[in-house]
């Protein structure tokens, strides 16, 4: 069977056309990006893929979104489109149809993907199990979390959650002086704030004042840029300091949900993996008091699949109307 994947976000939406294969096995075509601010609304960025199709597309389709995906209207936060769930079959002309949260997508892919599709982190070099749950932590422009439970005979379940917005804990004097920084302007400083990727202006700017500098990059993307290339040392160790406070929540949220394994998503987790390897994540993911031998003992993976949000959407799909 085939049917459009659909990822949209704030910036870009993206589509393929994916394939089911007899077996259960998805495979994904060319993706097409577009720009969600060159399109009116959803469906004109549908027509404008359409179009670069020949005029001819399945007729399903599985969309991940950036938001909750209940109720009669679907709204995003970073652009002005709409979607109505129940308008979908008559505005786009299919006869199926899947929604998911974006990064429930990111669930259904890391359940699905192949063991090519990882990077070991931390703990054994190991295949992820096949039973138990898996945490997820995607950092972006927010802190994405969701676990899946597999039952080990290839059945598996996704839950996303709302575990960025759980409290920051520092563990050092540096952390606290973030925590001091944030909390000049946020009543409760959730781990959101210190480990997204627009955090990393906090987190330079807080090192620029313990040490004293002038703050030479305000912009998010700035920082970014100039610490992975090497070209500003307080940059860059405010990148290593993000990776240490990445390892620590993602412990933490592995201790809480009871994971057999974790894995690590979003497009600036793949965009630093060799910082990320080079980084105290591992040992800051480690460092739990009475459980370190436990949490050693956890498979660490970064999930590298390109497009982790179409085959998610696709493999969301399959489980709903293959299963």
């Amino acid at each position: 069977m085939q049917l459009v994947a659909i990822d949209i976000g704030g910036t870009h939406a993206r589509f393929a056309i994916a394939s089911i294969g007899d077996d259960g096995e998805i495979a994904l075509g060319e993706p097409v990006t577009l720009q969600t601010k060159d399109h009116a609304s959803f469906q004109t960025a549908w027509e404008a893929f359409t179009a670069s199709q020949g005029g001819n597309v399945p007729a399903a389709c599985a969309i991940a979104v950036a938001g909750p995906v209940g109720g009669e209207v679907i709204r995003f936060t970073n652009n002005p489109w709409i979607i109505r769930p129940a308008l979908i079959p008559e505005k786009l002309g299919v006869d199926h149809f899947t929604l998911v949260n974006d990064f429930g997508a990111v669930g259904h892919a890391v359940a699905r993907a192949a063991e090519t599709d990882y990077l070991a982190l931390s703990g054994p070099d190991q295949a992820l199990p096949a039973s138990g749950t898996l945490t997820i932590v995607g950092p972006g422009t927010g802190l994405g979390v969701a676990h899946v439970w597999r039952d080990g005979a290839g059945c598996y379940r996704v839950q996303a959650t709302e575990g960025g917005h759980i409290d920051f804990a520092p563990l050092d004097s540096i952390e606290d002086a973030i925590l001091a920084r944030l909390r000049q302007r946020y009543r409760r400083v959730s781990v959101e704030r210190v480990v997204a990727g627009p955090a990393i202006v906090d987190i330079y700017e807080t090192l620029a004042m313990m040490e004293g500098k002038a703050i030479q990059l305000s912009d998010d993307k700035a920082i970014w840029t100039a610490g992975n290339s090497g070209d500003d040392s307080l940059a860059a160790a405010a990148i290593d300091r993000f990776c240490m406070s990445l390892g620590s929540v993602a412990g933490d949220l592995a201790l809480a949900q009871g994971a057999s394994g974790v894995v690590i998503a979003g497009g600036l987790g793949l965009r630093i993996r060799d910082t990320l390897l080079a980084s105290g994540f591992a040992q800051r993911f480690r460092a739990k008091g009475r459980f370190e031998s436990l949490m050693a003992a956890l498979p660490v993976k970064l999930i590298t699949h390109p497009q982790p949000g179409l085959f998610g959407a696709a493999a969301a799909f399959a489980q709903e109307h293959h299963p």
